[in-house]
């Protein structure tokens, strides 16, 4: 073969090669879908928003809180949903063999911390938690959902009072309104008793409360109705979804059995007495749903906030059992039975969906002019060089941030001001 044959397949073999390397390039900056990295402006916003609500929360008495990202499931899942351990990573822990699970949601977490706590005889009677931490779940929530979102959230333990709830929402537009975005949030109120009860007094069997909870989630009314018409108490459970938004109607329709529950009234009347709490102290939207029926471990009213049109909850939150955590196999029996109840309310937020609504303040970025450090440096002006180092520091003490370039070579973009030396005096000038 002629050596003017093979040059062609050299030079083919060199382009397969060099679209090889670009390819695995490109590779190595894909990511999972529902995963991104966030970038200068944006992690900026991330961790402006997650210290500044933190310390709110701790402001108001808020025990921060940080759980590790992985558990053994035995832990973390215990007591979980299905749809909780569907959105749960599970991997083999490298050390003891024991199957882990990279946590999808914080509030079990705090649960299983103030189980452990309490056992001990170290929670407070009426324990206050807050935390902020990265979540990472299978599959997102919604079409356009994160799969890593930063999660914030306020835990009240050992109250099963109205009062808890009520507190919850004022630490929740608290945090929304030193953002000064009450004006585009939205709350559903919503009460996990009322089709409890119901549940109870009709004696349904657990199939059947499941189609039912299927087709209130779709607001699926004439489908309702006619599954309803075979149950016990059907009318009952179909004037929740007629009704559920208006509580005094709601009171007319249901049977006399129903009205007659101490139960159920109780449970309208809350909701009633947080729609107007909400509109009377912070002239908000709210909305009722009663057939809203949270998560499967919810047990009081549950609450989702809303920002303007959006389809997905940006805040979900509500009542639950604070001993469902079954951490027995820590503690003796006789240790166990002498627990009171532990009555718990709870929100959690994705501060990831806040940022898009939160524009930072501009800060200068000051380049320090490179050719005069170097003339600074070459006569060795001790003055010129501490004053320097103190303008830095105090631009820096302002919030700007201020780069002494290492080369002259060294300019980042988007440099708005230099660092000058002026007549012996460090100034600075607008580019």
């Amino acid at each position: 073969m002629s050596d003017s044959s093979i040059i062609p397949n050299k030079i083919q073999s060199q382009s397969s090669d060099k679209l090889a390397h670009v390819a695995d390039i490109d590779n190595i900056w894909l990511l999972p879908d529902g995963v991104s990295d966030l970038l200068s402006e944006e992690a900026q916003k991330q961790e402006w928003l997650r210290n500044k609500l933190t310390r709110l929360l701790i402001s108001r008495g808020y025990d921060l809180i940080c759980p590790p990202m992985i558990e053994f499931t035995e832990s973390l899942l215990g007591n979980a949903s299905e749809d909780l351990k569907r959105q749960t990573f599970k991997i083999i822990d490298q050390l003891s063999g024991r199957l882990m699970g990279v946590r999808a949601d914080i509030t079990p977490q705090i649960l299983r911390i103030d189980t452990h706590l309490n056992k001990l005889g170290k929670a407070n009677q009426i324990a206050r938690y807050c935390y902020a931490g990265h979540v990472i779940r299978t599959l997102p929530n919604g079409l356009f959902g994160s799969r890593t979102p930063l999660q914030l959230g306020a835990e009240i333990f050992g109250s099963d009072s109205l009062d808890a709830d009520i507190e919850l929402i004022d630490v929740l537009y608290c945090l929304i309104d030193n953002l000064n975005l009450k004006k585009h949030l939205h709350i559903d109120i919503g009460h996990v008793a009322i089709f409890a009860r119901l549940k109870e007094l009709a004696v349904l069997s657990p199939s059947d409360a499941s189609v039912l909870m299927n087709l209130y989630a779709n607001k699926a009314l004439p489908e309702l109705k006619q599954v309803c018409k075979d149950l016990p108490m059907g009318n009952d459970f179909y004037q929740l979804a007629v009704y559920g938004h208006d509580m005094a109607s709601l009171k007319q329709a249901l049977s006399d059995t129903a009205t007659s529950d101490e139960a159920i009234i109780k449970a309208v009347n809350e909701v009633q007495t947080m729609v107007a709490h909400i509109k009377d102290t912070y002239q908000s939207n709210v909305s009722v749903d009663i057939t809203e029926l949270g998560y499967h471990y919810h047990t009081g009213i549950v609450f989702n906030a809303y920002f303007e049109n959006e389809s997905q909850a940006v805040v979900r939150g509500g009542r639950f059992n604070g001993e469902s955590y079954d951490d027995s196999s820590s503690a003796s029996p006789a240790i166990a039975t002498e627990l009171p109840s532990r009555s718990a309310i709870g929100f959690s937020l994705e501060v990831t969906r806040l940022q898009r609504y939160i524009n930072l303040d501009e800060f200068k970025l000051v380049l320090v002019n490179y050719a005069d450090i170097q003339s600074v440096q070459n006569v060795n002006n001790a003055k010129l060089k501490n004053d320097l180092t103190n303008k830095i520091s105090e631009l820096r003490d302002l919030g700007h941030r201020v780069i002494r370039p290492l080369s002259e070579s060294d300019v980042p973009n988007n440099v708005t001001h230099k660092l000058i030396l002026e007549d012996g005096e460090w100034v600075l000038s607008a580019l």
